[in-house]
């Protein structure tokens, strides 16, 4: 699926309306990729009424949204190896009734849990307004919302 900037926030923003917490998503693509726009729009779908910038300098970040979910902003970028995994509290991620988000998952190693999403975001070098998305499931995490099915370019 190819979507543009507004399409991603909309289909976002309907992630986190509508998906089933405890959930993992993985954000994965290069530096302007358009991650942390989709986490905040997802963010923002579950209630989220503050500011989420990108948790680069601080790691994680944890937003409450209504209804007693957290929303958990991680951002691997900056991480060494995957022992630092542990000092954000890795082994708990994703028991409680929380929506995390991680930014350069693949730095996760094997570590990811068991039952996630991933979401590949690329920029077509044909079109550097729009993102080509790739989703996949593993495991067995809560289903996520469709595609929007208009897409508008520009």
């Amino acid at each position: 699926m190819r979507l543009d900037e507004r399409g991603l926030e909309r289909w976002g923003d309907r992630i986190g309306s509508t998906v089933r917490a405890p959930v993992v998503i993985a954000l994965e693509g290069r530096l302007g990729a358009g991650k942390s726009v989709l986490a905040r729009a997802i963010g923002h779908g579950a209630g989220v009424d503050v500011p989420m910038p990108s948790p680069s300098y601080n790691l994680l970040l944890r937003y409450p949204a209504p209804d007693q979910v957290d929303v958990l902003h991680i951002d691997l970028y900056r991480i060494g190896s995957t022992d630092e995994l542990w000092e954000l509290g890795w082994s708990q991620l994703g028991e409680g009734n929380e929506i995390v988000l991680v930014e350069w998952a693949e730095r996760a190693g094997g570590f990811m849990p068991d039952d996630h999403w991933i979401i590949g975001l690329t920029v077509p070098d044909e079109e550097p307004l729009l993102r080509d998305i790739e989703v996949r499931r593993v495991g067995h995490p809560p289903e996520l919302p469709p595609f929007p099915m208009s897409v508008s370019v520009g």
